[in-house]
């Protein structure tokens, strides 16, 4: 049924066969099988088409490094592209298609492509559709012609439409030592660790534990590898204070070191367990890391080398030992090291047939030269493969004799026949992480490869294994104890280390990338970039290691470099004429490996939402009340009559409020209690305005910048004692504002004796505003009057409602005179309804976030859609809060001159003239030409029909704005195509000079 599965060997269930499909073709696999070792034995070689040529591509690897078998997953009409083959565990009625091809894999009329391979060939879009100089299709205008085809034809899978009905889980775990990879040198980290009483969390990316220990023919204590790596995840498994997370894939280190993985839960499985999600995202925060990653087998540059069929040395001897798969049926082996003798050997006892063993280097050592010989295997030393030949699959290579000084070839080519041909350049050790955590990698020159550097003194992070450099299993095992009882603080002693026996050679490769002979040579698989691609970029004067690879995307697929990046370095340093750490590396970023973002989303959508409710809330749905989120929290938006469009809803509420009164619930404002004999200072030294000279029992406005000079935040701050502030923030930026706090304070400003306390959740709060809102006050607060006497403008007074303790402030956000009433949450229900009822007799009705935000566009106060990061005091016409007489945060950049031009954006209003409605986020231009749009003055932040004027209405920011005050422009909104005039106006819509709030 499988023609190239062995009769024994392997990790698979050759009792349990599972059925899938791939291209609509029926195949069957075993348990334990990965789609590509399924394909694989079912004699699939053509797995996948390239990004920019389309040609034919086979698995060339076995692991999360494989650039060519990239597959989108059917979950029903769910679609999942960009999955390595490698990765995907097999089961019944697995669904996979194969991507970048039309109409089938094996007939790509995309393969045309490669026939203007000259033209397309590094940065060619950069050169080629930038339009003539001069005529009709000058400038960008070209490039808007050719977009539409051009963005077609790019990227490798094809995303569905379809909601993703998964579920997904969002996990945080705490630990002393965070193990990262479960060979030999894991295993042991996390045993010594565990021994020494520490919290240990393993993390693997395979299904199962032990790395390259489980497909190797080498023993360690007497037992095959693979057993005596299952036999020590057992025994962690059993421990409590061991958690083993099999298929995580940890993707990202952060400061503090936190980590963060994806675990797939369910993928391996036809149906999700009741409650089990698809993946589960962990972020983990651990005392010490150990990193036994590991390292990768790197390809060798030579003309053909893409062809399928042709794949790594360890990733053929993987599918032999771990799936019973042999990939080829007579194999040639091209390597410039050692190991690639010893995949030889376990292919060999596999069943393989190894015609030959092509070496570049002359100088072969005895102990190669008899593994040769045991495989049956001709040996070529001094020679190199310079073209592969077939069609789709492999029928055979050419060799010649190799100068490894110069990297050329001569004398005649002799052809090899065979359907496989192995390749092994050298290791590349997995430093991603490290490099992740701020570790400048290091060039070994034995190595050829790039290794991290050794830890320092007080960092958190240790390494282990290959990911150090050392390929010796014994070595391995060492320095795995080491590294565990080194995380756990552990002083190292006597102990009996396991036995490893394995037939080694010298780790350290020939300094040999490229193989120089005519012909297509790639150096990044997936996205087709070639030896003639990188040295054009050194020609083009593209030479730094971050320019190359921008400039011909050698290492930004999906695979990220794994394959290819030492590789493509090494040609530059050589075009350069430099050796290999004077050219460098680039920066290794997260993600590592590929996540869902079904994962990123985690229990952040859906029914899954985490939910912040009010006190109020059970009130507001009772009564009618459409939610909504606003951040964290579930927030009125409406409370519609039957039959109301949401638009005659809000409008009602606004309208009532102006008349007559108002309530809404500002339970969700940031509450920040600032405390301490430095309490005043403090707030002088955030607030862009003064503090210190607030009297007890007032409210101030106040605006933070950023250190930039942007706006950050804005908000009222009451002062209820001599050292006792009470500080509001928007809903949005509460958490924000309170680390930003706490950051000054703790790092900046440590000598000031304060004390800062989030209470958000123990104040429920309403805001109460209208003409009549003082009478509805008067009628039910007690122990405090609330006349302009005692309660003037921004005037704190405390009172009961209902017999609760409230703090009342007068101060508005609805350009209304306005009061907010604040209770102990538990209460806040209590005095909510106290309030409506007392406001019965003068029509008080409640109202949700959409009044809210007509009557504040109305009034031009400013919100998160207008301090957005990008926006200064003076864009918004809050220059007036700038104190002349203190430093505050920001004050030392906030007049840099990009800041203070006079063509910057500006804060307005907009009046629609077409009477039809304005959308967020819509462009304002001078003048509308829909077919290019283009000429951005300025963009919408907010809009809403205005019950007061009876007309559509925005905010905006536009250039140079209050200059433009009575001018018209337009709406240029082409995704929603609403085009129309506007005209420009102040952005106070509504009684411009405050009297009623002040009345």
């Amino acid at each position: 049924m499988n023609p190239r599965r062995t009769a024994t060997g392997g990790r698979v269930n050759r009792q349990r066969p599972v059925r899938f499909t791939f291209d609509g073709t029926a195949y069957t696999g075993h348990a334990g099988d990965t789609l590509a070792s399924a394909l694989l034995a079912n004699g699939v070689v053509l797995a996948g088409r390239s990004f920019k040529y389309h040609r034919p591509r086979g698995l060339l690897s076995a692991g999360l490094d494989e650039p060519n078998a990239l597959v989108t997953v059917m979950r029903g009409k769910v679609r999942e592209p960009n999955v390595p083959a490698t990765m995907i565990e097999i089961h019944d009625g697995l669904t996979v298609e194969s991507q970048n091809r039309f109409p089938s894999l094996a007939f790509d009329i995309g393969a045309v492509n490669q026939l203007a391979g000259k033209l397309i060939s590094a940065g060619f879009y950069y050169k080629t559709f930038m339009g003539p100089a001069i005529g009709p299709l000058k400038g960008t205008r070209f490039w808007m012609l050719c977009e539409h085809v051009i963005r077609r034809a790019a990227g490798l899978g094809r995303a569905g439409e379809a909601p993703d009905t998964s579920r997904y889980e969002r996990m945080n775990a705490f630990c002393d030592v965070l193990v990262v990879g479960s060979g030999p040198a894991g295993l042991m980290a996390a045993s010594a660790a565990a021994e020494h009483g520490a919290n240990v969390i393993l993390a693997e990316a395979d299904a199962h534990a032990g790395g390259s220990a489980n497909w190797s023919g080498e023993t360690i204590d007497g037992m095959l590898a693979a057993d005596w790596a299952a036999d020590m995840a057992a025994g962690l498994r059993e421990r409590p204070n061991v958690r083993l997370l099999r298929r995580t894939a940890v993707w990202g280190c952060y400061d503090g070191n936190t980590l963060v993985a994806v675990e797939r839960v369910s993928d391996h499985k036809a149906k999700a367990g009741p409650g089990e999600p698809r993946h589960r995202h962990w972020v983990i925060r651990a005392r010490s890391v150990v990193l036994a990653t590991g390292a990768f087998e790197r390809p060798l540059v030579f003309p053909g080398n893409d062809r399928p069929s042709v794949m790594l040395a360890s990733a053929a001897e993987r599918y032999a030992n771990e799936f019973g798969v042999l990939p080829a049926e007579t194999f040639i082996v091209f390597t410039n090291n050692d190991s690639a003798y010893l995949s030889t050997i376990s292919l060999k006892k596999a069943g393989a047939n190894i015609a030959a063993i092509v070496d570049v280097r002359q100088d072969v050592g005895e102990a190669m030269r008899i593994l040769a010989s045991e495989a049956g295997a001709e040996l070529l030393a001094g020679h190199a493969v310079v073209a592969t030949e077939g069609g789709k699959a492999l029928r055979g290579v050419k060799v010649q004799r190799f100068n490894m000084t110069s990297g050329t070839v001569s004398g005649e080519a002799r052809s090899l026949s065979a359907d496989g041909l192995l390749m092994s350049g050298g290791w590349s050790p997995a430093i991603h992480l490290a490099s992740q955590a701020g570790a400048k990698a290091e060039w070994d020159n034995g190595l050829q490869a790039f290794l991290p550097p050794a830890p320092a003194r007080n960092s958190r992070w240790l390494g282990a294994g290959a990911f150090t450099g050392n390929f010796s299993t014994g070595g391995a095992l060492a320095e795995g104890h080491a590294a565990g009882l080194a995380a756990c603080g552990a002083e190292p002693g006597e102990t009996s280390l396991p036995t490893a026996e394995t037939t080694l050679g010298s780790p350290e490769p020939a300094p040999v990338f490229e193989i120089k002979a005519p012909g297509k040579a790639f150096v990044d698989f997936q996205h087709d970039v070639t030896v003639d691609d990188v040295r054009l970029a050194h020609r083009e004067g593209f030479v730094s290691v971050e320019h190359l690879k921008r400039y011909t995307t050698l290492g930004m697929a999906t695979d990220q470099g794994k394959t290819s990046n030492v590789a493509g370095l090494a040609i530059m340093a050589e075009a350069r004429g430099l050796p290999i750490p004077d050219v460098g590396t680039t920066r290794f970023r997260p993600p590592f490996s590929p996540v869902s973002l079904g994962a990123f989303a985690a229990e952040r959508y859906g029914d899954l939402r985490p939910e912040r409710l009010t006190p109020m809330h059970d009130w507001h749905v009772e009564h009618g009340a459409t939610m909504q989120p606003a951040g964290l929290w579930f927030r009125p938006q409406i409370y519609g009559l039957a039959g109301e469009t949401i638009e005659q809803a809000y409008v009602r509420e606004a309208a009532a409020t102006r008349e007559a009164a108002g309530i809404v619930d500002v339970s969700t404002l940031g509450k920040i209690a600032v405390q301490g004999p430095d309490a005043a200072e403090f707030l002088d030294r955030v607030y862009t305005n003064m503090f210190s000279f607030l009297p007890v029992g007032k409210a101030r406005y106040g605006l933070m910048l950023r250190e930039d000079g942007l706006a950050f935040d804005d908000g009222t701050t009451w002062r209820l004692g001599d050292n006792d502030f009470l500080m509001t923030t928007t809903t949005a930026n509460a958490g924000k504002v309170m680390q930003h706090l706490e950051y000054f304070l703790d790092v900046i400003w440590p000598e000031l004796k304060v004390s800062l306390v989030s209470v958000t959740d123990q104040w429920a709060g309403a805001a109460i505003g209208g003409p009549s809102a003082r009478d509805i006050l008067a009628a039910c607060v007690r122990k405090t009057g609330v006349d302009n006497k005692a309660l003037p403008f921004m005037g704190i007074v405390h009172g009961t409602i209902a017999d609760v303790p409230v703090m009342i402030c007068r101060l508005s956000f609805s350009g209304e005179m306005a009061f907010e009433v604040y209770s102990p949450a538990d209460y806040g229900t209590h005095v909510w309804e106290a309030l409506m009822e007392a406001g019965r007799p003068f029509g008080l009705v409640p109202y949700g976030m959409e009044a809210l935000g007509a009557m504040r566009i109305e009034k031009g106060h400013v919100t998160g859609a207008e301090i957005d990061g990008r926006t200064t005091a003076r864009d918004l016409h809050l220059d007036w809060m700038l104190s002349k007489k203190k430093p505050f945060i920001g004050s030392a950049m906030m007049d840099r001159e990009g800041l203070i031009a006079s063509g910057r954006i500006q804060l307005v209003g907009l009046l629609s003239l077409d009477g039809r409605p304005l959308g967020g986020g819509a462009h304002i231009v001078e003048a509308v030409d829909q077919e290019n749009p283009h000429g951005s003055i300025g963009h919408i932040t907010a809009a809403c029909y205005s019950p007061a004027l009876g007309k559509y209405i925005a905010l905006a920011l536009v250039e140079g704005g209050k200059a433009r005050h009575g001018s018209r422009a337009f709406i240029s909104d082409p995704l929603r195509n609403r085009y129309g005039p506007v005209e420009i106006v102040s952005h106070h819509f509504f009684d411009p000079e405050g009297s009623r709030m002040h009345g």
